[in-house]
Protein backbone atom coordinates (compact mmCIF):
# COMPACT_ATOMS: atom_id res chain seq x y z
CA UNK A 1 0.00 0.00 0.00
CA UNK A 2 1.50 3.27 -1.04
CA UNK A 3 -0.24 6.67 0.53
CA UNK A 4 0.30 9.71 -1.29
CA UNK A 5 1.70 7.83 -4.61
CA UNK A 6 0.34 10.86 -7.32
CA UNK A 7 3.73 12.61 -6.31
CA UNK A 8 7.08 12.59 -7.84
CA UNK A 9 8.68 10.52 -5.09
CA UNK A 10 5.16 8.42 -5.25
CA UNK A 11 5.33 7.47 -7.90
CA UNK A 12 8.68 6.06 -9.06
CA UNK A 13 8.50 4.38 -5.71
CA UNK A 14 5.22 2.54 -6.89
CA UNK A 15 6.82 1.97 -10.45
CA UNK A 16 9.62 0.20 -8.79
CA UNK A 17 7.93 -1.85 -6.08
CA UNK A 18 5.61 -2.86 -8.54
CA UNK A 19 8.75 -4.01 -10.60
CA UNK A 20 9.92 -6.21 -7.82
CA UNK A 21 6.56 -7.93 -8.29
CA UNK A 22 4.39 -6.17 -5.51
CA UNK A 23 0.98 -5.50 -6.13
CA UNK A 24 0.83 -1.85 -5.61
CA UNK A 25 -2.40 -0.63 -4.15
CA UNK A 26 -2.71 3.48 -3.77
CA UNK A 27 -4.64 5.50 -0.80
CA UNK A 28 -5.23 9.12 -2.16
CA UNK A 29 -7.65 11.33 -3.95
CA UNK A 30 -8.65 11.73 -7.51
CA UNK A 31 -7.25 8.16 -9.44
CA UNK A 32 -6.37 6.38 -6.37
CA UNK A 33 -7.46 3.04 -5.71
CA UNK A 34 -9.03 3.86 -2.32
CA UNK A 35 -10.02 7.52 -1.40
CA UNK A 36 -9.09 8.65 2.09
CA UNK A 37 -12.55 9.04 2.85
CA UNK A 38 -13.68 5.33 2.17
CA UNK A 39 -12.86 4.72 6.04
CA UNK A 40 -13.65 0.95 5.50
CA UNK A 41 -11.42 0.62 2.17
CA UNK A 42 -8.58 1.87 3.85
CA UNK A 43 -8.94 -0.76 7.25
CA UNK A 44 -8.98 -3.50 4.28
CA UNK A 45 -6.60 -2.03 2.02
CA UNK A 46 -3.93 -1.92 5.12
CA UNK A 47 -4.81 -5.70 6.73
CA UNK A 48 -2.64 -8.21 4.90
CA UNK A 49 -0.64 -5.67 2.93
CA UNK A 50 3.49 -6.50 3.53
CA UNK A 51 4.70 -2.86 3.45
CA UNK A 52 2.82 0.57 3.56
CA UNK A 53 4.38 3.51 2.66
CA UNK A 54 3.16 6.76 3.42
CA UNK A 55 3.74 10.12 1.54
CA UNK A 56 0.71 11.80 1.72
CA UNK A 57 1.02 15.36 2.48
CA UNK A 58 0.38 18.92 0.75
CA UNK A 59 3.55 19.75 -1.69
CA UNK A 60 5.54 21.98 0.42
CA UNK A 61 6.43 23.63 -3.08
CA UNK A 62 4.41 26.65 -2.52
CA UNK A 63 4.55 30.11 -0.60
CA UNK A 64 3.61 30.00 3.26
CA UNK A 65 0.23 31.61 3.56
CA UNK A 66 -1.96 30.84 6.36
CA UNK A 67 -4.15 28.53 4.24
CA UNK A 68 -1.03 26.78 2.73
CA UNK A 69 0.42 26.30 6.10
CA UNK A 70 -2.33 25.03 7.94
CA UNK A 71 -2.79 22.15 5.14
CA UNK A 72 0.55 21.55 4.71
CA UNK A 73 0.76 20.40 8.74
CA UNK A 74 -2.95 18.76 8.60
CA UNK A 75 -2.75 16.69 5.57
CA UNK A 76 0.62 14.99 7.29
CA UNK A 77 -0.90 14.38 10.44
CA UNK A 78 -4.54 13.56 9.70
CA UNK A 79 -3.64 11.39 7.14
CA UNK A 80 -0.87 9.37 9.18
CA UNK A 81 -3.35 9.23 11.82
CA UNK A 82 -5.63 7.70 10.19
CA UNK A 83 -3.52 4.91 8.60
CA UNK A 84 -1.58 3.97 12.44
CA UNK A 85 -6.04 3.69 13.34
CA UNK A 86 -6.02 1.17 10.37
CA UNK A 87 -2.54 -0.77 11.02
CA UNK A 88 -3.97 -0.77 15.12
CA UNK A 89 -7.16 -2.17 13.81
CA UNK A 90 -5.76 -4.79 11.28
CA UNK A 91 -5.60 -8.18 11.59
CA UNK A 92 -2.58 -8.85 10.03
CA UNK A 93 -0.87 -5.85 10.43
CA UNK A 94 2.02 -4.71 7.76
CA UNK A 95 5.31 -6.29 9.14
CA UNK A 96 6.69 -2.67 7.93
CA UNK A 97 5.60 0.79 7.79
CA UNK A 98 8.05 3.71 6.24
CA UNK A 99 6.76 6.99 6.65
CA UNK A 100 7.38 10.37 5.15
CA UNK A 101 9.51 12.95 6.43
CA UNK A 102 11.96 15.58 6.78
CA UNK A 103 15.61 16.40 7.05
CA UNK A 104 14.28 20.05 7.51
CA UNK A 105 13.56 18.39 11.33
CA UNK A 106 17.18 19.46 11.94
CA UNK A 107 18.39 22.84 12.89
CA UNK A 108 20.33 25.33 10.76
CA UNK A 109 24.01 23.82 10.22
CA UNK A 110 26.94 25.16 9.65
CA UNK A 111 29.07 23.64 12.15
CA UNK A 112 28.24 20.52 12.03
CA UNK A 113 26.23 18.06 10.31
CA UNK A 114 23.70 16.18 11.82
CA UNK A 115 22.43 12.55 12.28
CA UNK A 116 20.20 11.09 13.60
CA UNK A 117 22.59 9.95 16.92
CA UNK A 118 23.43 13.22 17.26
CA UNK A 119 21.21 15.71 15.39
CA UNK A 120 19.37 18.83 17.32
CA UNK A 121 15.55 19.72 16.52
CA UNK A 122 15.58 23.35 14.86
CA UNK A 123 12.87 26.10 15.23
CA UNK A 124 10.04 27.30 13.20
CA UNK A 125 7.56 26.13 10.90
CA UNK A 126 8.64 23.48 9.17
CA UNK A 127 10.51 22.08 12.00
CA UNK A 128 7.26 22.42 13.88
CA UNK A 129 5.71 20.39 11.12
CA UNK A 130 8.80 17.80 10.76
CA UNK A 131 8.53 17.41 14.29
CA UNK A 132 4.55 17.13 14.62
CA UNK A 133 4.24 14.01 12.08
CA UNK A 134 6.74 12.27 13.28
CA UNK A 135 5.37 12.61 16.70
CA UNK A 136 1.81 11.33 15.44
CA UNK A 137 3.35 8.42 13.49
CA UNK A 138 5.34 6.85 16.48
CA UNK A 139 2.64 7.41 18.58
CA UNK A 140 0.74 4.48 20.27
CA UNK A 141 1.76 1.12 20.57
CA UNK A 142 1.96 -0.93 17.37
CA UNK A 143 3.27 -4.67 18.68
CA UNK A 144 3.28 -5.76 15.15
CA UNK A 145 4.35 -3.30 12.68
CA UNK A 146 8.21 -2.08 12.40
CA UNK A 147 7.86 2.05 11.80
CA UNK A 148 10.63 3.38 10.55
CA UNK A 149 10.23 7.77 9.91
CA UNK A 150 12.22 8.42 6.51
CA UNK A 151 13.73 12.04 6.91
CA UNK A 152 14.53 12.77 3.43
CA UNK A 153 16.73 15.38 2.31
CA UNK A 154 15.95 17.81 -1.49
CA UNK A 155 15.35 14.84 -3.76
CA UNK A 156 17.15 14.95 -7.00
CA UNK A 157 14.64 14.22 -9.83
CA UNK A 158 12.08 15.18 -12.22
CA UNK A 159 10.52 16.82 -9.12
CA UNK A 160 9.57 20.38 -7.84
CA UNK A 161 12.76 20.85 -6.17
CA UNK A 162 15.15 20.12 -9.05
CA UNK A 163 12.85 21.65 -11.18
CA UNK A 164 12.97 25.30 -9.32
CA UNK A 165 16.82 25.14 -8.86
CA UNK A 166 17.49 24.51 -12.63
CA UNK A 167 15.09 27.05 -13.52
CA UNK A 168 16.75 29.24 -11.50
CA UNK A 169 20.26 28.88 -13.04
CA UNK A 170 18.94 28.57 -16.44
CA UNK A 171 17.78 32.09 -16.18
CA UNK A 172 21.00 33.33 -14.93
CA UNK A 173 20.69 33.47 -11.46
CA UNK A 174 23.11 30.39 -11.42
CA UNK A 175 25.22 32.14 -8.70
CA UNK A 176 25.71 31.55 -5.13
CA UNK A 177 22.40 32.64 -2.81
CA UNK A 178 22.80 34.97 0.07
CA UNK A 179 21.04 35.39 2.60
CA UNK A 180 20.25 38.52 4.44
CA UNK A 181 18.11 41.11 5.57
CA UNK A 182 14.77 41.32 4.13
CA UNK A 183 11.01 43.11 5.62
CA UNK A 184 9.94 41.03 8.33
CA UNK A 185 7.82 38.39 8.14
CA UNK A 186 5.41 35.32 9.75
CA UNK A 187 5.63 33.25 7.08
CA UNK A 188 8.30 30.91 8.70
CA UNK A 189 6.73 31.14 12.58
CA UNK A 190 5.80 27.95 14.53
CA UNK A 191 2.74 25.90 14.03
CA UNK A 192 0.71 23.18 15.51
CA UNK A 193 0.19 22.39 19.53
CA UNK A 194 3.46 23.20 20.90
CA UNK A 195 4.44 26.14 18.02
CA UNK A 196 8.49 27.15 18.50
CA UNK A 197 10.82 29.57 17.00
CA UNK A 198 10.59 33.91 16.44
CA UNK A 199 7.17 35.52 15.20
CA UNK A 200 9.80 36.86 12.50
CA UNK A 201 11.44 34.62 10.09
CA UNK A 202 15.58 34.53 11.08
CA UNK A 203 18.18 35.32 8.48
CA UNK A 204 21.95 34.54 8.54
CA UNK A 205 24.92 35.84 7.22
CA UNK A 206 25.81 32.85 5.43
CA UNK A 207 27.25 34.32 2.36
CA UNK A 208 26.51 31.18 0.35
CA UNK A 209 28.24 28.79 2.24
CA UNK A 210 24.80 27.19 3.29
CA UNK A 211 25.18 23.48 3.34
CA UNK A 212 23.03 21.90 1.15
CA UNK A 213 22.01 17.59 1.73
CA UNK A 214 20.39 15.99 -1.19
CA UNK A 215 19.75 12.58 -2.28
CA UNK A 216 18.70 10.97 -5.89
CA UNK A 217 15.31 9.61 -6.43
CA UNK A 218 17.62 6.48 -7.49
CA UNK A 219 19.07 5.90 -3.82
CA UNK A 220 15.66 6.69 -2.21
CA UNK A 221 14.25 3.59 -3.79
CA UNK A 222 17.51 1.73 -3.37
CA UNK A 223 17.36 2.78 0.70
CA UNK A 224 13.08 1.66 0.64
CA UNK A 225 14.38 -1.55 -0.79
CA UNK A 226 17.13 -1.88 1.75
CA UNK A 227 15.37 -0.98 5.20
CA UNK A 228 12.48 -3.91 3.92
CA UNK A 229 15.31 -6.38 3.96
CA UNK A 230 16.97 -5.20 7.50
CA UNK A 231 14.60 -5.67 10.29
CA UNK A 232 17.06 -4.19 12.59
CA UNK A 233 16.35 -0.59 11.42
CA UNK A 234 13.86 1.17 12.68
CA UNK A 235 12.93 4.68 14.22
CA UNK A 236 14.06 7.74 12.25
CA UNK A 237 16.34 7.28 9.14
CA UNK A 238 18.25 10.01 7.54
CA UNK A 239 17.89 9.94 3.65
CA UNK A 240 20.98 11.93 2.32
CA UNK A 241 23.82 11.33 0.25
CA UNK A 242 27.44 10.78 1.54
CA UNK A 243 28.50 13.99 0.26
CA UNK A 244 26.86 16.82 0.98
CA UNK A 245 27.37 19.76 -0.92
CA UNK A 246 27.14 24.30 0.34
CA UNK A 247 25.05 26.36 -2.28
CA UNK A 248 28.07 28.16 -4.33
CA UNK A 249 29.24 24.20 -4.91
CA UNK A 250 25.55 23.26 -5.96
CA UNK A 251 24.95 26.11 -8.04
CA UNK A 252 28.37 26.07 -9.87
CA UNK A 253 27.88 22.30 -10.59
CA UNK A 254 24.05 23.43 -11.73
CA UNK A 255 25.57 25.75 -14.47
CA UNK A 256 28.02 23.08 -15.65
CA UNK A 257 25.16 20.42 -16.22
CA UNK A 258 22.59 22.88 -17.86
CA UNK A 259 25.37 24.60 -19.78
CA UNK A 260 24.63 27.92 -18.39
CA UNK A 261 27.81 30.56 -18.87
CA UNK A 262 26.68 33.36 -16.40
CA UNK A 263 25.56 32.66 -13.03
CA UNK A 264 24.57 35.98 -11.24
CA UNK A 265 24.41 35.94 -7.30
CA UNK A 266 21.54 36.50 -5.87
CA UNK A 267 20.92 38.01 -2.24
CA UNK A 268 17.78 37.56 -0.71
CA UNK A 269 16.18 41.31 -1.97
CA UNK A 270 16.70 39.46 -5.33
CA UNK A 271 15.64 36.10 -4.69
CA UNK A 272 12.24 37.00 -2.28
CA UNK A 273 10.53 38.97 -5.22
CA UNK A 274 11.82 35.73 -7.60
CA UNK A 275 10.53 33.13 -5.52
CA UNK A 276 7.26 35.15 -4.97
CA UNK A 277 7.11 35.13 -8.76
CA UNK A 278 7.69 31.21 -8.84
CA UNK A 279 5.67 30.72 -6.32
CA UNK A 280 7.60 28.98 -3.78
CA UNK A 281 9.63 29.98 -0.82
CA UNK A 282 13.56 31.28 -0.66
CA UNK A 283 14.25 28.20 2.20
CA UNK A 284 14.68 26.35 0.09
CA UNK A 285 18.22 27.69 -0.96
CA UNK A 286 18.94 29.78 1.71
CA UNK A 287 18.79 27.23 4.96
CA UNK A 288 21.32 25.83 5.50
CA UNK A 289 20.96 21.58 5.67
CA UNK A 290 23.89 19.58 6.66
CA UNK A 291 22.38 15.87 7.36
CA UNK A 292 24.78 12.65 6.84
CA UNK A 293 23.19 9.08 6.44
CA UNK A 294 24.36 7.92 10.07
CA UNK A 295 21.79 4.92 9.89
CA UNK A 296 21.95 3.76 6.79
CA UNK A 297 25.95 4.15 6.21
CA UNK A 298 26.09 1.93 9.26
CA UNK A 299 24.54 -0.78 8.03
CA UNK A 300 26.15 -0.95 5.12
CA UNK A 301 23.61 0.81 2.58
CA UNK A 302 25.62 1.56 -1.04
CA UNK A 303 24.23 5.13 -2.53
CA UNK A 304 24.42 4.79 -6.72
CA UNK A 305 24.89 8.55 -6.67
CA UNK A 306 27.17 9.53 -3.47
CA UNK A 307 28.61 12.73 -5.10
CA UNK A 308 26.18 15.72 -6.92
CA UNK A 309 27.69 16.09 -10.05
CA UNK A 310 27.01 12.20 -11.48
CA UNK A 311 23.13 12.86 -9.83
CA UNK A 312 22.37 15.98 -11.58
CA UNK A 313 23.46 14.98 -14.95
CA UNK A 314 22.07 12.00 -14.45
CA UNK A 315 19.23 13.64 -13.24
CA UNK A 316 19.45 16.13 -16.69
CA UNK A 317 20.22 13.04 -19.41
CA UNK A 318 16.92 11.30 -17.93
CA UNK A 319 14.62 14.45 -18.26
CA UNK A 320 16.20 15.20 -21.81
CA UNK A 321 15.36 11.63 -22.67
CA UNK A 322 11.99 11.64 -21.24
CA UNK A 323 11.12 14.76 -23.56
CA UNK A 324 12.74 13.35 -26.67
CA UNK A 325 10.54 10.63 -26.27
Amino acid sequence: MVAGASGFVGTALSRALGDDGFEVRTIGRAGADVRWDDDAAIDAAVDGAALLVNLAGKSVNCRYTDRNRDEILRSRVQTTRRLRRAVADAVTPPPLWLNAGTATIYRYALDRPQTETDGELGEGFSVDVARTWEEEFFAGDLPGTRRVALRMAIVLGDGPATRTLMRLARVGLGGPQHDGWWFPHGRYRGIGPEPTGAARAPWHRSRGRQRFSWIHIEDVIGAVRFLAQHPEIEGPVNLAAPHPSDNRTLMATLRRVVGAPVGLPAWRFMLEPAMWALRTEPELVLKSRWVLPGVLADAGFRFSYPDLEPALRAVVQRTMAGRRA
